[in-house]
């Protein structure tokens, strides 16, 4: 038995709170007090005991255990002590529940007051050829981005795409846990840090590439939405006419959407460019509708042609190396999208024919497939490129003309009997996470290098 499960049973006012504090809602009850205690007394000892890991919020607590029975000890007592000050108020037995919770909501709050009140605060960029001065306490990511200097985020700053990726000069505080799964260990002691999860509480140096000081962020018309399949929309966006951007094919911008319905904030996410360069006072996406997604909801649902968007960008290291590899271009749903923009800029710049293209292109039933027709003609007029399409799941009575089975599958069909392996090889991929890594293990199992093998992952 635990040093604090022996207290709270061998006190009369804890016992009847014990069960209720360490399971269920209680549980997650008792969590939320630990990082209130731990951030209004600003250390992470009692006792030579850690009450909860350096570095974690009141929020990101509730998700991971104390780590010592101190911990408990501290919020089992504070609970069970205001719990009986409540019973024995005035205050009506139904509405003691409300109470607590009421208690808890103004705990917190008084913490977010305290504890994100950090002031103004310096960011070093590149060994000052950019310093910032801001206000402390929000994430670095989103306050570089107030300033206009745009890091990628595929997934709007929610830490679960890695891409936010800047290299810390300075203290920046402990590496929080939702970092490791995205850092390897050559990057944690490099002292790489995801900026979606860094807070900014004092002045810090950071570096980030060049480049990225020309990252813009446009407030683009929506010109034209077409539907190309039954959860797919072609959303074509024209540029201010004093903007244009620069870009190479298979890159991404970052779409923004604004508060919508019950969403109160800003949300934006990354979509490759389907346009060509050439155009490059236009934008053109291909957003496939992602059910409980709040971009794509709002995409598919409440935007207008004729409205204004922001869009950042571009971002992205998925473009077209200079070589003269073989191609083995691999897409489904959405992700036809760079391989359109590629294709259409090797038509303009004609360069198409000076290497061989396989592309690979996957779908569940023969309503998720679209640019058949502009696909098979480019595999009619060009030798070098051949286009494959598969259905994994074909409808009976389809009259279906393409392979079938999972586009892996027949990839790998293809690197048997067609693909000539003695030739060098580079692989371009879009789509799911789940399908790119199908992807890379058969191309590895064909012989082909991790490192020719490009894209993005989110």
């Amino acid at each position: 038995m635990g040093r604090a499960e022996a207290f709270a049973l061998s006190n009369p006012p804890l016992l009847s709170f014990w069960d209720g504090a360490t399971s269920g809602f209680g549980y997650m009850t008792v969590l939320m007090v630990i990082a209130i205690i731990r951030e209004l007394l600003g250390f992470g000892t009692l006792l030579g005991y850690p009450i909860v890991p350096e570095g974690f919020t009141p929020w990101t607590i509730m998700v991971t255990p104390p780590r010592s029975g101190i911990g408990w000890w501290m919020a089992i007592v504070l609970l069970a002590a205001m719990r009986k000050k409540i019973e024995k108020s005035p205050i009506p037995e139904t509405l003691q529940g409300t109470a607590i919770s009421s208690v808890l909501a103004a705990l917190i709050y008084i913490t977010d007051l305290i504890a994100n009140n950090y002031g103004e605060v310096n960011i070093s960029i590149n060994n000052g050829k950019k310093d910032l001065l801001v206000k402390g306490g929000s994430p670095l990511l989103a306050t570089l981005a107030n300033e206009k200097v745009f890091l990628p985020s595929a997934c709007g700053g929610k830490g679960t795409c890695g891409a936010c990726k800047v290299k810390t000069l300075s203290d920046v505080g402990p590496v929080m846990p939702t970092e490791i799964p995205y850092l390897s260990p050559a990057e944690l002691n490099d002292s790489i840090r995801l900026a979606c999860q860094v807070k900014l509480k004092k002045d810090i140096s950071i570096q980030i590439p060049e480049e990225l000081f020309n990252i813009q962020q446009y407030r683009a018309r929506v010109e034209k939405i077409n539907d190309v399949t039954h959860d797919i929309k072609e959303v074509h966006l024209a540029l201010p006419e004093s903007m244009t951007i620069s870009f190479k094919t298979g890159q991404y911008v970052q779409f923004e959407v604004p508060p919508y319905r019950k969403i109160k904030t800003p949300t934006f996410r990354a979509y490759s460019m389907a346009s060509e360069p050439a155009e490059n006072n236009k934008v053109e996406l291909l957003i496939r509708l992602v059910p409980g997604g709040i971009v794509t909801t709002y995409v598919h649902e409440v935007l207008q042609e004729g409205q204004e968007i922001n869009v950042t960008g571009p971002f992205g290291d998925f473009y077209v190396r200079d070589t003269d590899a073989t191609m083995i271009c691999v897409a489904g749903g959405s992700g036809m999208a760079p391989f359109k923009s590629i294709f259409k800029n090797m038509i303009t710049t004609g360069t198409i024919n000076d290497r061989v293209i396989w592309y690979f292109f996957g779908a569940k039933t023969s309503i998720d497939m679209y640019y058949l027709d502009w696909l098979y003609a480019l595999d009619e007029k060009y030798p070098n490129f051949h286009f494959v399409a598969a259905l994994s799941e074909p409808e009976e009575g389809t009259k279906w003309r393409g392979a079938t089975g999972l586009i892996t599958e027949v990839m790998d069909q293809y690197f048997q009997a067609s693909i000539n392996k003695d030739f060098p090889l580079e692989g371009y991929l879009c789509g799911s996470p789940g399908m790119l890594d199908a992807c890379m293990d058969v191309m590895k199992k064909n012989n082909m290098q991790e490192d020719k093998i490009y894209f993005d992952k989110f």
